[in-house]
Protein backbone atom coordinates (compact mmCIF):
# COMPACT_ATOMS: atom_id res chain seq x y z
CA UNK A 1 0.00 0.00 0.00
CA UNK A 2 1.48 3.54 -1.31
CA UNK A 3 1.97 6.03 1.95
CA UNK A 4 -0.13 8.47 1.67
CA UNK A 5 1.51 12.18 3.00
CA UNK A 6 0.54 13.33 6.44
CA UNK A 7 -1.72 16.22 6.77
CA UNK A 8 -1.74 16.47 10.75
CA UNK A 9 0.31 14.47 13.39
CA UNK A 10 -0.57 15.50 17.08
CA UNK A 11 -0.32 13.99 20.49
CA UNK A 12 -3.63 14.29 21.90
CA UNK A 13 -6.08 12.52 25.05
CA UNK A 14 -8.67 9.89 24.35
CA UNK A 15 -9.87 9.37 28.09
CA UNK A 16 -7.53 10.96 29.84
CA UNK A 17 -4.84 8.76 27.82
CA UNK A 18 -2.15 10.52 25.55
CA UNK A 19 -2.93 9.26 21.73
CA UNK A 20 -0.47 9.63 18.71
CA UNK A 21 -3.05 10.89 16.21
CA UNK A 22 -2.19 10.93 12.63
CA UNK A 23 -4.43 12.41 9.56
CA UNK A 24 -4.08 11.82 5.92
CA UNK A 25 -6.23 12.12 2.78
CA UNK A 26 -7.29 8.26 3.13
CA UNK A 27 -6.77 7.41 6.86
CA UNK A 28 -7.72 8.85 10.94
CA UNK A 29 -5.33 6.79 12.98
CA UNK A 30 -4.74 7.17 16.68
CA UNK A 31 -2.21 5.09 18.46
CA UNK A 32 -2.16 5.02 22.01
CA UNK A 33 1.75 5.91 23.64
CA UNK A 34 1.68 4.01 26.10
CA UNK A 35 1.62 0.79 24.85
CA UNK A 36 3.84 1.38 21.94
CA UNK A 37 4.36 -2.17 19.89
CA UNK A 38 2.66 -4.17 22.45
CA UNK A 39 -0.35 -4.20 20.60
CA UNK A 40 -1.46 -7.18 18.56
CA UNK A 41 -4.95 -6.46 16.70
CA UNK A 42 -6.79 -7.99 14.31
CA UNK A 43 -8.98 -5.85 12.54
CA UNK A 44 -8.65 -3.27 10.95
CA UNK A 45 -11.90 -1.70 12.59
CA UNK A 46 -10.58 -2.89 16.79
CA UNK A 47 -11.52 -0.62 19.22
CA UNK A 48 -9.86 1.86 20.94
CA UNK A 49 -9.08 -0.45 23.85
CA UNK A 50 -6.85 -2.32 21.60
CA UNK A 51 -4.67 0.62 21.69
CA UNK A 52 -4.66 1.77 18.14
CA UNK A 53 -6.83 2.46 15.56
CA UNK A 54 -7.94 3.61 12.14
CA UNK A 55 -10.73 4.71 10.41
CA UNK A 56 -11.01 5.45 6.66
CA UNK A 57 -11.21 9.02 5.92
CA UNK A 58 -14.70 8.08 3.39
CA UNK A 59 -16.11 6.43 6.83
CA UNK A 60 -16.20 9.33 9.13
CA UNK A 61 -19.18 10.65 9.18
CA UNK A 62 -18.88 14.15 11.20
CA UNK A 63 -16.69 16.06 13.03
CA UNK A 64 -17.84 18.72 15.63
CA UNK A 65 -15.54 21.13 17.96
CA UNK A 66 -16.54 19.77 21.74
CA UNK A 67 -17.16 21.80 24.76
CA UNK A 68 -15.01 20.04 27.34
CA UNK A 69 -15.90 19.11 30.70
CA UNK A 70 -12.76 19.80 32.88
CA UNK A 71 -11.97 17.59 34.97
CA UNK A 72 -10.30 20.02 37.36
CA UNK A 73 -13.47 20.73 37.81
CA UNK A 74 -14.23 21.15 42.31
CA UNK A 75 -16.92 18.93 43.11
CA UNK A 76 -15.79 18.26 46.56
CA UNK A 77 -14.98 15.02 45.67
CA UNK A 78 -11.30 13.06 45.44
CA UNK A 79 -10.58 12.56 41.84
CA UNK A 80 -8.19 10.47 39.62
CA UNK A 81 -5.28 12.21 38.66
CA UNK A 82 -5.26 12.39 35.15
CA UNK A 83 -2.10 10.23 33.27
CA UNK A 84 -1.57 12.86 30.67
CA UNK A 85 0.85 15.53 31.56
CA UNK A 86 -1.30 18.20 29.34
CA UNK A 87 -4.38 19.81 30.83
CA UNK A 88 -7.01 19.53 27.82
CA UNK A 89 -9.26 21.67 28.23
CA UNK A 90 -10.52 21.84 24.15
CA UNK A 91 -12.18 18.98 22.73
CA UNK A 92 -13.92 17.80 19.11
CA UNK A 93 -15.04 14.48 18.47
CA UNK A 94 -15.12 12.54 15.24
CA UNK A 95 -18.35 9.98 14.39
CA UNK A 96 -17.54 7.22 12.22
CA UNK A 97 -18.80 3.89 10.95
CA UNK A 98 -17.49 0.90 12.95
CA UNK A 99 -18.80 -2.92 11.63
CA UNK A 100 -20.24 -4.96 13.98
CA UNK A 101 -21.59 -9.00 13.70
CA UNK A 102 -23.26 -10.16 10.58
CA UNK A 103 -22.65 -6.70 8.00
CA UNK A 104 -24.20 -4.49 10.55
CA UNK A 105 -22.55 -1.01 10.85
CA UNK A 106 -23.15 1.32 13.88
CA UNK A 107 -22.26 5.30 14.55
CA UNK A 108 -18.88 5.01 16.68
CA UNK A 109 -17.29 8.62 18.17
CA UNK A 110 -14.54 9.35 20.02
CA UNK A 111 -13.62 12.14 21.37
CA UNK A 112 -9.99 13.44 21.13
CA UNK A 113 -9.07 16.63 23.51
CA UNK A 114 -6.50 18.73 23.55
CA UNK A 115 -4.74 21.99 25.78
CA UNK A 116 -4.83 24.46 22.12
CA UNK A 117 -8.18 25.56 20.70
CA UNK A 118 -6.36 26.77 17.72
CA UNK A 119 -5.08 23.13 17.06
CA UNK A 120 -8.04 21.69 18.20
CA UNK A 121 -10.13 24.17 15.58
CA UNK A 122 -7.46 23.20 12.51
CA UNK A 123 -8.34 19.27 13.18
CA UNK A 124 -11.82 20.43 13.09
CA UNK A 125 -11.36 22.36 9.45
CA UNK A 126 -9.19 20.11 8.02
CA UNK A 127 -11.22 16.94 8.79
CA UNK A 128 -14.12 18.94 7.53
CA UNK A 129 -12.20 19.97 4.33
CA UNK A 130 -11.24 16.22 3.84
CA UNK A 131 -14.91 15.64 3.87
CA UNK A 132 -15.69 18.21 1.64
CA UNK A 133 -13.90 16.45 -1.12
CA UNK A 134 -16.12 13.30 -1.27
CA UNK A 135 -18.46 14.45 -3.96
CA UNK A 136 -20.16 11.43 -3.79
CA UNK A 137 -22.22 11.96 -0.51
CA UNK A 138 -25.38 13.46 -0.94
CA UNK A 139 -26.66 16.24 0.64
CA UNK A 140 -29.99 16.36 -0.10
CA UNK A 141 -32.58 14.04 -0.50
CA UNK A 142 -36.02 13.15 -0.99
CA UNK A 143 -37.91 10.68 1.73
CA UNK A 144 -40.95 8.44 1.35
CA UNK A 145 -42.33 6.77 4.59
CA UNK A 146 -44.61 4.10 3.98
CA UNK A 147 -46.41 4.06 7.49
CA UNK A 148 -48.84 1.08 6.66
CA UNK A 149 -45.57 -1.91 5.64
CA UNK A 150 -44.40 -5.00 7.53
CA UNK A 151 -45.10 -3.81 11.01
CA UNK A 152 -46.07 -0.45 10.53
CA UNK A 153 -42.85 1.11 12.26
CA UNK A 154 -41.59 3.00 9.19
CA UNK A 155 -42.15 6.07 10.14
CA UNK A 156 -40.80 5.53 14.08
CA UNK A 157 -37.99 3.81 12.40
CA UNK A 158 -37.13 7.14 10.42
CA UNK A 159 -37.59 9.47 13.07
CA UNK A 160 -35.61 7.30 15.66
CA UNK A 161 -32.93 5.86 13.93
CA UNK A 162 -32.16 7.52 10.51
CA UNK A 163 -33.22 11.03 10.77
CA UNK A 164 -30.60 11.93 13.54
CA UNK A 165 -28.21 10.00 11.57
CA UNK A 166 -29.00 12.04 8.50
CA UNK A 167 -28.92 15.49 10.85
CA UNK A 168 -25.33 14.91 12.08
CA UNK A 169 -24.32 14.59 8.37
CA UNK A 170 -25.52 17.79 7.12
CA UNK A 171 -28.22 16.08 4.75
CA UNK A 172 -31.28 18.23 4.47
CA UNK A 173 -34.04 16.29 3.50
CA UNK A 174 -37.79 16.48 2.12
CA UNK A 175 -40.20 13.93 4.00
CA UNK A 176 -43.51 12.77 2.50
CA UNK A 177 -45.58 10.18 4.18
CA UNK A 178 -47.25 8.23 1.70
CA UNK A 179 -51.11 8.03 2.00
CA UNK A 180 -51.99 5.52 -0.44
CA UNK A 181 -50.82 1.89 -2.84
CA UNK A 182 -48.44 3.75 -5.65
CA UNK A 183 -48.30 7.01 -3.88
CA UNK A 184 -44.81 7.22 -4.23
CA UNK A 185 -44.63 6.11 -7.63
CA UNK A 186 -47.23 8.64 -8.71
CA UNK A 187 -45.59 11.34 -7.02
CA UNK A 188 -42.02 10.79 -9.01
CA UNK A 189 -43.41 9.80 -12.44
CA UNK A 190 -45.46 13.77 -12.37
CA UNK A 191 -44.71 16.17 -9.98
CA UNK A 192 -41.02 15.66 -8.06
CA UNK A 193 -38.74 18.17 -8.83
CA UNK A 194 -36.02 15.63 -9.22
CA UNK A 195 -32.99 18.42 -10.13
CA UNK A 196 -33.19 19.69 -6.61
CA UNK A 197 -32.29 15.83 -5.26
CA UNK A 198 -28.89 13.64 -4.54
CA UNK A 199 -30.79 10.53 -4.26
CA UNK A 200 -34.70 9.06 -3.29
CA UNK A 201 -35.00 7.28 0.11
CA UNK A 202 -37.55 4.42 0.68
CA UNK A 203 -38.77 3.57 4.08
CA UNK A 204 -40.77 0.63 3.91
CA UNK A 205 -40.72 -2.98 2.42
CA UNK A 206 -39.40 -4.44 -0.90
CA UNK A 207 -42.84 -3.05 -1.82
CA UNK A 208 -41.90 0.05 -1.54
CA UNK A 209 -38.64 -0.13 -3.22
CA UNK A 210 -40.47 -1.24 -6.16
CA UNK A 211 -43.29 1.67 -6.34
CA UNK A 212 -39.80 3.84 -6.00
CA UNK A 213 -38.26 2.03 -8.52
CA UNK A 214 -41.19 2.17 -11.16
CA UNK A 215 -41.22 6.09 -10.70
CA UNK A 216 -38.15 6.66 -11.64
CA UNK A 217 -37.33 4.27 -14.21
CA UNK A 218 -40.73 5.80 -15.79
CA UNK A 219 -39.98 9.04 -15.28
CA UNK A 220 -36.26 8.71 -17.24
CA UNK A 221 -38.12 7.10 -20.02
CA UNK A 222 -40.17 9.45 -20.31
CA UNK A 223 -38.33 12.29 -20.09
CA UNK A 224 -35.50 11.02 -22.48
CA UNK A 225 -38.71 9.69 -25.11
CA UNK A 226 -37.92 6.15 -24.77
CA UNK A 227 -41.55 4.18 -25.36
CA UNK A 228 -41.43 1.48 -22.32
CA UNK A 229 -43.92 -0.95 -24.00
CA UNK A 230 -41.27 -1.95 -26.22
CA UNK A 231 -38.91 -4.68 -26.00
CA UNK A 232 -36.84 -3.83 -28.36
CA UNK A 233 -36.15 -0.07 -26.83
CA UNK A 234 -33.02 0.00 -24.49
CA UNK A 235 -33.74 1.96 -21.44
CA UNK A 236 -32.11 4.61 -20.18
CA UNK A 237 -30.70 4.42 -16.63
CA UNK A 238 -31.66 6.23 -14.01
CA UNK A 239 -29.26 9.34 -12.78
CA UNK A 240 -30.52 9.36 -8.95
CA UNK A 241 -29.14 6.70 -6.58
CA UNK A 242 -32.41 5.03 -4.61
CA UNK A 243 -31.74 4.35 -0.60
CA UNK A 244 -33.65 1.63 1.10
CA UNK A 245 -34.19 1.87 4.92
CA UNK A 246 -35.90 -1.61 5.25
CA UNK A 247 -39.13 -1.81 8.07
CA UNK A 248 -41.04 -4.82 5.59
CA UNK A 249 -41.32 -8.23 5.87
CA UNK A 250 -38.31 -9.79 3.98
CA UNK A 251 -36.72 -6.74 2.90
CA UNK A 252 -34.85 -9.25 0.61
CA UNK A 253 -32.81 -6.39 -1.46
CA UNK A 254 -31.39 -4.75 1.27
CA UNK A 255 -29.98 -8.47 2.71
CA UNK A 256 -28.46 -8.78 -1.15
CA UNK A 257 -27.09 -5.46 -1.16
CA UNK A 258 -26.01 -4.78 2.14
CA UNK A 259 -25.97 -8.43 3.78
CA UNK A 260 -28.57 -6.96 6.38
CA UNK A 261 -31.76 -5.33 6.85
CA UNK A 262 -30.75 -3.27 9.97
CA UNK A 263 -31.60 0.65 9.15
CA UNK A 264 -28.61 2.11 10.70
CA UNK A 265 -26.66 0.30 8.29
CA UNK A 266 -28.81 1.50 5.66
CA UNK A 267 -28.98 4.99 6.57
CA UNK A 268 -24.95 5.31 7.01
CA UNK A 269 -24.40 3.30 3.47
CA UNK A 270 -26.55 6.14 2.17
CA UNK A 271 -24.19 8.95 4.36
CA UNK A 272 -21.02 7.86 2.98
CA UNK A 273 -22.54 7.75 -0.64
CA UNK A 274 -22.20 4.28 -1.79
CA UNK A 275 -23.02 3.06 -5.62
CA UNK A 276 -24.16 -0.31 -6.07
CA UNK A 277 -25.67 -0.53 -9.86
CA UNK A 278 -28.33 -3.03 -10.03
CA UNK A 279 -30.15 -4.84 -13.23
CA UNK A 280 -34.09 -4.59 -14.20
CA UNK A 281 -36.08 -6.70 -15.87
CA UNK A 282 -38.73 -5.32 -17.90
CA UNK A 283 -42.11 -8.17 -18.40
CA UNK A 284 -44.10 -7.53 -21.21
CA UNK A 285 -47.26 -9.12 -22.36
CA UNK A 286 -47.16 -8.85 -26.00
CA UNK A 287 -46.74 -5.17 -26.72
CA UNK A 288 -47.23 -3.68 -23.41
CA UNK A 289 -45.34 -3.63 -20.42
CA UNK A 290 -46.94 -4.99 -17.19
CA UNK A 291 -44.12 -4.57 -14.53
CA UNK A 292 -40.42 -4.42 -13.68
CA UNK A 293 -38.99 -6.35 -11.13
CA UNK A 294 -35.45 -6.60 -9.56
CA UNK A 295 -35.62 -9.62 -7.41
CA UNK A 296 -38.03 -12.57 -8.32
CA UNK A 297 -40.16 -13.50 -10.88
CA UNK A 298 -42.22 -16.79 -9.72
CA UNK A 299 -44.83 -18.62 -12.23
CA UNK A 300 -46.46 -22.01 -9.66
CA UNK A 301 -45.61 -22.44 -6.58
CA UNK A 302 -44.44 -19.12 -5.56
CA UNK A 303 -47.33 -17.47 -7.82
CA UNK A 304 -49.41 -19.66 -5.73
CA UNK A 305 -48.93 -18.67 -2.56
CA UNK A 306 -48.93 -14.99 -3.36
CA UNK A 307 -52.30 -15.28 -4.60
CA UNK A 308 -53.87 -17.49 -1.63
CA UNK A 309 -51.92 -14.77 0.68
CA UNK A 310 -53.25 -11.97 -0.56
CA UNK A 311 -57.21 -13.21 0.46
CA UNK A 312 -55.42 -13.28 4.05
CA UNK A 313 -53.78 -10.15 4.38
CA UNK A 314 -55.37 -9.16 7.60
CA UNK A 315 -53.35 -12.38 9.10
CA UNK A 316 -50.15 -10.04 8.54
CA UNK A 317 -47.01 -11.38 7.77
CA UNK A 318 -48.52 -14.77 9.25
CA UNK A 319 -50.31 -15.20 6.00
CA UNK A 320 -47.17 -16.20 3.95
CA UNK A 321 -46.37 -19.19 6.39
CA UNK A 322 -50.39 -20.03 6.24
CA UNK A 323 -50.28 -19.93 2.34
CA UNK A 324 -47.26 -21.81 1.53
CA UNK A 325 -48.38 -25.05 3.61
CA UNK A 326 -51.71 -25.15 1.60
CA UNK A 327 -49.90 -24.49 -1.83
CA UNK A 328 -47.47 -27.13 -0.46
CA UNK A 329 -50.17 -29.56 0.18
CA UNK A 330 -52.03 -28.49 -3.21
CA UNK A 331 -49.03 -29.52 -5.01
CA UNK A 332 -50.37 -28.38 -8.30
CA UNK A 333 -48.45 -28.43 -11.65
CA UNK A 334 -48.55 -26.40 -14.63
CA UNK A 335 -47.80 -26.94 -18.35
CA UNK A 336 -46.38 -24.72 -20.55
CA UNK A 337 -43.40 -23.62 -22.98
CA UNK A 338 -40.01 -21.68 -21.69
CA UNK A 339 -38.04 -20.10 -24.15
CA UNK A 340 -34.83 -18.50 -23.33
CA UNK A 341 -31.57 -16.53 -24.86
CA UNK A 342 -28.39 -17.62 -22.70
CA UNK A 343 -26.17 -15.90 -21.32
CA UNK A 344 -22.64 -16.13 -23.24
CA UNK A 345 -19.11 -14.83 -22.02
CA UNK A 346 -17.23 -14.60 -18.82
CA UNK A 347 -20.60 -14.21 -16.52
CA UNK A 348 -20.20 -17.73 -14.82
CA UNK A 349 -23.08 -20.01 -14.33
CA UNK A 350 -25.80 -20.58 -11.52
CA UNK A 351 -23.75 -22.84 -9.82
CA UNK A 352 -20.52 -21.59 -9.79
CA UNK A 353 -20.55 -20.59 -6.20
CA UNK A 354 -19.26 -17.48 -6.73
CA UNK A 355 -21.30 -14.92 -4.46
CA UNK A 356 -21.79 -11.59 -5.77
CA UNK A 357 -19.72 -9.42 -3.25
CA UNK A 358 -18.55 -5.87 -2.62
CA UNK A 359 -16.75 -5.40 -5.83
CA UNK A 360 -17.89 -8.40 -7.48
CA UNK A 361 -15.21 -8.51 -10.72
CA UNK A 362 -17.98 -10.37 -12.99
CA UNK A 363 -20.36 -7.40 -12.98
CA UNK A 364 -17.30 -4.95 -13.04
CA UNK A 365 -16.22 -6.53 -15.94
CA UNK A 366 -20.13 -6.33 -17.62
CA UNK A 367 -19.77 -2.79 -16.81
CA UNK A 368 -16.32 -2.41 -19.07
CA UNK A 369 -18.29 -4.34 -21.65
CA UNK A 370 -21.31 -2.27 -21.63
CA UNK A 371 -18.93 1.02 -22.22
CA UNK A 372 -17.08 -1.11 -24.80
CA UNK A 373 -20.28 -2.45 -26.95
CA UNK A 374 -22.88 0.52 -26.70
CA UNK A 375 -22.57 0.50 -30.74
CA UNK A 376 -22.50 -2.90 -30.79
CA UNK A 377 -26.01 -3.93 -29.69
CA UNK A 378 -27.92 -4.25 -32.23
CA UNK A 379 -25.11 -6.51 -34.19
CA UNK A 380 -25.26 -8.50 -30.93
CA UNK A 381 -28.70 -9.31 -30.87
CA UNK A 382 -29.04 -10.50 -34.43
CA UNK A 383 -26.90 -12.89 -33.94
CA UNK A 384 -28.33 -14.18 -31.10
CA UNK A 385 -31.77 -14.38 -32.49
CA UNK A 386 -31.02 -17.65 -33.64
CA UNK A 387 -30.08 -19.26 -30.39
CA UNK A 388 -33.07 -19.78 -27.92
CA UNK A 389 -33.76 -22.78 -26.03
CA UNK A 390 -36.90 -24.17 -25.73
CA UNK A 391 -38.27 -26.08 -22.98
CA UNK A 392 -41.50 -28.09 -23.23
CA UNK A 393 -43.24 -30.26 -20.29
CA UNK A 394 -44.96 -29.41 -16.94
CA UNK A 395 -43.84 -27.33 -13.93
CA UNK A 396 -43.95 -26.84 -10.35
CA UNK A 397 -42.21 -24.17 -10.03
CA UNK A 398 -40.84 -21.50 -12.64
CA UNK A 399 -38.45 -18.50 -11.20
CA UNK A 400 -36.26 -15.93 -12.56
CA UNK A 401 -33.82 -14.07 -9.97
CA UNK A 402 -31.68 -11.14 -10.52
CA UNK A 403 -30.33 -11.49 -7.20
CA UNK A 404 -29.66 -14.26 -5.04
CA UNK A 405 -33.23 -13.43 -2.88
CA UNK A 406 -31.88 -14.01 0.40
CA UNK A 407 -33.84 -13.33 3.50
CA UNK A 408 -34.04 -14.23 6.94
CA UNK A 409 -35.53 -17.34 6.33
CA UNK A 410 -33.39 -18.46 3.17
CA UNK A 411 -29.81 -17.13 4.20
CA UNK A 412 -28.74 -18.32 0.71
CA UNK A 413 -31.74 -17.50 -1.21
CA UNK A 414 -33.26 -18.95 -4.04
CA UNK A 415 -29.99 -18.74 -6.16
CA UNK A 416 -27.02 -17.60 -4.02
CA UNK A 417 -24.59 -17.30 -7.01
CA UNK A 418 -27.13 -14.82 -9.06
CA UNK A 419 -25.36 -11.35 -9.77
CA UNK A 420 -26.90 -7.74 -9.41
CA UNK A 421 -25.40 -6.07 -12.11
CA UNK A 422 -24.38 -8.62 -14.67
CA UNK A 423 -26.92 -8.29 -17.11
CA UNK A 424 -28.47 -11.47 -16.70
CA UNK A 425 -31.41 -13.25 -14.52
CA UNK A 426 -30.97 -16.93 -12.85
CA UNK A 427 -33.98 -19.30 -14.82
CA UNK A 428 -34.59 -21.74 -12.17
CA UNK A 429 -37.38 -24.47 -13.69
CA UNK A 430 -38.52 -27.53 -11.65
CA UNK A 431 -40.25 -29.86 -13.14
CA UNK A 432 -43.30 -32.24 -12.21
CA UNK A 433 -42.06 -34.09 -8.85
CA UNK A 434 -43.34 -36.19 -5.66
CA UNK A 435 -44.33 -34.02 -2.83
CA UNK A 436 -41.00 -35.30 -1.09
CA UNK A 437 -38.90 -34.46 -3.54
CA UNK A 438 -40.01 -31.04 -3.48
CA UNK A 439 -40.23 -30.59 0.04
CA UNK A 440 -36.35 -31.81 -0.02
CA UNK A 441 -35.94 -28.60 -2.39
CA UNK A 442 -37.74 -26.23 -0.51
CA UNK A 443 -35.80 -27.16 2.40
CA UNK A 444 -32.40 -26.48 1.33
CA UNK A 445 -33.25 -23.04 0.56
CA UNK A 446 -32.81 -23.05 4.14
CA UNK A 447 -29.56 -24.84 4.52
CA UNK A 448 -26.01 -24.94 2.44
CA UNK A 449 -26.87 -27.61 0.19
CA UNK A 450 -27.57 -27.40 -3.20
CA UNK A 451 -30.88 -26.86 -3.79
CA UNK A 452 -30.28 -27.67 -7.55
CA UNK A 453 -28.72 -30.87 -7.24
CA UNK A 454 -31.79 -32.71 -8.20
CA UNK A 455 -33.21 -34.35 -11.41
CA UNK A 456 -36.31 -32.44 -11.80
CA UNK A 457 -34.57 -29.01 -11.01
CA UNK A 458 -32.96 -27.30 -14.33
CA UNK A 459 -31.03 -23.70 -13.74
CA UNK A 460 -29.95 -21.47 -16.40
CA UNK A 461 -28.16 -18.10 -16.70
CA UNK A 462 -30.49 -15.97 -19.75
CA UNK A 463 -30.83 -12.79 -20.78
CA UNK A 464 -34.17 -12.95 -21.82
CA UNK A 465 -36.99 -15.34 -21.88
CA UNK A 466 -40.53 -16.28 -22.54
CA UNK A 467 -43.35 -18.33 -21.39
CA UNK A 468 -46.55 -19.60 -22.84
CA UNK A 469 -48.81 -22.05 -20.75
CA UNK A 470 -50.21 -24.54 -22.16
CA UNK A 471 -53.98 -23.52 -22.64
CA UNK A 472 -52.85 -20.32 -24.43
CA UNK A 473 -50.38 -22.30 -27.26
CA UNK A 474 -52.46 -25.23 -27.86
CA UNK A 475 -56.30 -24.07 -27.27
CA UNK A 476 -56.75 -23.33 -31.27
CA UNK A 477 -55.02 -26.76 -32.35
CA UNK A 478 -57.56 -28.15 -29.72
CA UNK A 479 -60.63 -26.68 -31.08
CA UNK A 480 -60.03 -27.08 -34.95
CA UNK A 481 -59.57 -31.18 -34.11
CA UNK A 482 -62.90 -31.35 -31.78
CA UNK A 483 -64.70 -28.95 -34.82
CA UNK A 484 -63.33 -31.91 -37.58
CA UNK A 485 -64.52 -34.30 -35.13
CA UNK A 486 -67.92 -33.30 -34.36
CA UNK A 487 -67.31 -33.80 -30.50
CA UNK A 488 -68.76 -30.98 -29.08
CA UNK A 489 -69.90 -32.70 -25.52
CA UNK A 490 -66.48 -33.57 -24.89
CA UNK A 491 -65.26 -29.47 -25.62
CA UNK A 492 -68.64 -28.68 -23.55
CA UNK A 493 -67.37 -30.71 -20.51
CA UNK A 494 -63.70 -29.57 -21.28
CA UNK A 495 -64.74 -25.65 -20.47
CA UNK A 496 -66.80 -26.29 -17.47
CA UNK A 497 -63.76 -28.05 -15.87
CA UNK A 498 -61.59 -24.93 -16.97
CA UNK A 499 -64.19 -22.68 -15.38
CA UNK A 500 -65.20 -24.92 -12.46
CA UNK A 501 -62.88 -25.98 -10.05
CA UNK A 502 -65.33 -28.09 -7.80
CA UNK A 503 -65.17 -31.04 -10.29
CA UNK A 504 -61.24 -31.38 -9.07
CA UNK A 505 -58.94 -30.86 -12.05
CA UNK A 506 -56.25 -29.63 -11.87
CA UNK A 507 -56.28 -25.46 -12.48
CA UNK A 508 -55.01 -24.71 -16.27
CA UNK A 509 -52.82 -21.93 -15.02
CA UNK A 510 -50.84 -20.15 -12.20
CA UNK A 511 -50.33 -15.99 -11.77
CA UNK A 512 -47.03 -14.75 -12.41
CA UNK A 513 -45.55 -13.24 -8.64
CA UNK A 514 -43.60 -10.20 -9.33
CA UNK A 515 -41.68 -9.03 -6.53
CA UNK A 516 -44.76 -9.23 -4.76
CA UNK A 517 -47.38 -8.14 -7.04
CA UNK A 518 -49.77 -10.66 -8.97
CA UNK A 519 -49.38 -9.56 -12.67
CA UNK A 520 -52.36 -10.23 -15.03
CA UNK A 521 -51.36 -12.01 -17.55
CA UNK A 522 -49.61 -15.56 -17.42
CA UNK A 523 -47.60 -15.76 -21.12
CA UNK A 524 -44.78 -13.18 -20.73
CA UNK A 525 -41.92 -11.53 -21.93
CA UNK A 526 -39.18 -10.67 -20.14
CA UNK A 527 -35.43 -8.84 -21.07
CA UNK A 528 -33.04 -8.07 -18.45
CA UNK A 529 -31.77 -4.55 -18.36
CA UNK A 530 -28.23 -4.13 -17.22
CA UNK A 531 -27.29 -1.89 -14.68
CA UNK A 532 -30.55 0.60 -14.99
CA UNK A 533 -30.82 1.79 -11.32
CA UNK A 534 -27.82 2.68 -8.81
CA UNK A 535 -28.48 2.48 -4.95
CA UNK A 536 -27.03 3.09 -2.14
CA UNK A 537 -25.15 0.23 -1.14
CA UNK A 538 -22.16 -1.47 -1.82
CA UNK A 539 -22.73 -4.89 -1.94
CA UNK A 540 -21.89 -7.60 0.43
CA UNK A 541 -18.44 -7.06 2.27
CA UNK A 542 -15.76 -9.61 2.96
CA UNK A 543 -14.22 -8.82 6.47
CA UNK A 544 -10.59 -8.23 5.95
CA UNK A 545 -8.13 -9.39 8.46
CA UNK A 546 -4.84 -8.01 9.40
CA UNK A 547 -2.12 -8.16 11.92
CA UNK A 548 -1.60 -4.57 12.82
CA UNK A 549 -4.37 -1.92 12.08
CA UNK A 550 -1.56 1.08 12.57
CA UNK A 551 1.01 -0.81 9.94
CA UNK A 552 -1.83 -1.73 7.45
CA UNK A 553 -2.93 1.85 6.98
CA UNK A 554 0.92 3.08 6.23
CA UNK A 555 1.26 5.12 8.80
Amino acid sequence: MEKQPRLLCSELCVQRRPYEVILNCAILAWKDVQIGQKHTGRSIYGSVKAGSHCVPVCEIIAVQEKEDDSPCKDTGKWQKVPQSPVDCQHAFTVFYIERTRQHCWRCSNVTFHCSDQSLCLLWVQTIREQLGLLTNRPKRLLVYINPYGGKQRGKQIYDHKVAPIFSRATISTDVIVTERANHARDHLKTEADLKKYDGVVCVGGDGMFSEIMHGLVSRMQRDAGVDENSMEETLVPCGLRIGIIPSGSTDCVCYATAGSNDPVTSALHIVVGDSQPMDICSVHNEDSLLRYSVSLLGYGFYGDVLTDSERKRWMGPARYDISGVKTFLSHRYYEGTVSFLPAEGNLGTPRDKMQCLSGCAICRQTSSDRLVSKDEDSVSDAECRDTWTVIRGKFLAINAASMSCACPRSPKGLSPSAHLADGTTDLILVRKCSRIDFLRHLLRHTNKDDQFDHSFVEVYRVKQFRFTPRHQECDSEVDLRERESGAGGKRFLSQICREHRACGCMPSQSNWNCDGEILPYTAIQVRVHCQLITLFARGIEEQPVFEDPYTHCAI
